[in-house]
């Protein structure tokens, strides 16, 4: 496949940064702090990050909202709207939010946690004691060797004293989320970029998902993730995610192309024959995204295969 930019200016990462493209993998060679889709996503959830370090509950809620508008189905963003429903002292909300992160991500350990206390402060217990149940299976089946076992650990000792203690009892947590950085977002995703080149599409995906925590809902990533996650034949997974991109950034060549790369593989030839004509569309002039889409839907399949 070729390569294609998917932002309106292009900064060429050089041969220095270890990331090249191949014929079987896409390449956007922009970090993501560096590329913005019509809609900011990525500078919402960042300005959302930012109003909750600065106990700014209401524009955090505010710009949290604005990401789920398009990605709502992220456990990310999920988790941290509910952080700021909960410095809004709106503990409903913030259960709700909690509820969609751990449906979407159930492994995620702090989603979990907040969860559990949330239930506390609602007055439901029985709720509370079901989240601390599912942290105990998670940490059972950690079994103190994987990468969140410390977590999983303080996380269930911290809702165990949750729940001995009065019902007012408050939690503070210091989420990782919130200190997910920029550099070390564009850092994964590079990372990413050279995991997809080497084909090592399972890497590539946790590299993204480090990359989706600090920048949120970026079209790029989101591309990527659907990209990487089509290669491990998970077609809904991915289409879910080529969805998320083009609901960032309508006119985003990439996830364009390849949704319509998708629906070739499922033999939705009339599905990938509208995407090959938003592309028209978008591509006065031709674009390298139309040709490729136009060889996927003549083959019926990978034309290089």
């Amino acid at each position: 496949m070729r390569a294609f930019l998917a932002a309106s200016f292009v900064v060429l990462i050089t041969t220095s940064s270890g990331v090249t493209a191949n014929d079987n993998s896409p390449s956007m060679s922009q970090s993501p702090s560096m590329s913005v889709p019509t809609f900011d996503a990525a500078a919402e959830y960042r300005a959302g990050i930012e109003a909750l370090k600065a106990s700014k509950f209401a524009d955090a809620k505010k710009s949290f909202g604005k990401v789920l508008g398009i990605a709502p189905t992220d456990a990310n963003t999920n988790f941290l709207a509910g952080l700021a429903d909960a410095g809004l002292n709106d503990f409903k909300a913030a259960a709700k939010h909690y509820e969609r992160a751990v449906k979407s991500d159930g492994k995620m350990v702090e989603a979990h946690q907040e969860l559990a206390v949330t239930y506390l402060k609602l007055g439901q217990r029985d709720k509370a004691e079901a989240a601390l149940a599912k942290l105990q299976k998670l940490d059972q089946a950690c079994g103190g060797t994987c990468e969140n076992a410390a977590k999983l650990k303080d996380a269930v000792t911290a809702v165990q004293s949750a729940l001995a203690a009065p019902p007012q009892a408050r939690l503070e947590t210091q989420p990782s989320l919130l200190f997910a950085s920029a550099d070390g977002g564009d850092h994964a995703y590079l990372e990413a970029v050279g995991l997809i080149n080497e084909h090592r599409y399972a890497q590539a995906i946790t590299s993204l998902e480090r990359a989706k925590a600090a920048f949120g809902a970026h079209p790029d990533i989101l591309t990527y993730l659907g990209f990487a996650n089509r290669k491990l034949h998970r077609y809904d997974v991915a289409e879910s995610y080529y969805r998320q991109a083009l609901a960032a950034e309508p006119k985003h060549k990439g996830a364009t192309e390849y949704y319509g790369e998708l629906m070739v593989e499922r033999g939705n030839l009339a599905g990938a024959r509208a995407m090959l004509a938003r592309l028209d569309t978008m591509c006065t002039f031709g674009c390298a995204e139309a040709d490729e889409l136009r060889q996927w839907i003549a083959a019926r399949h990978d034309p290089a295969s």
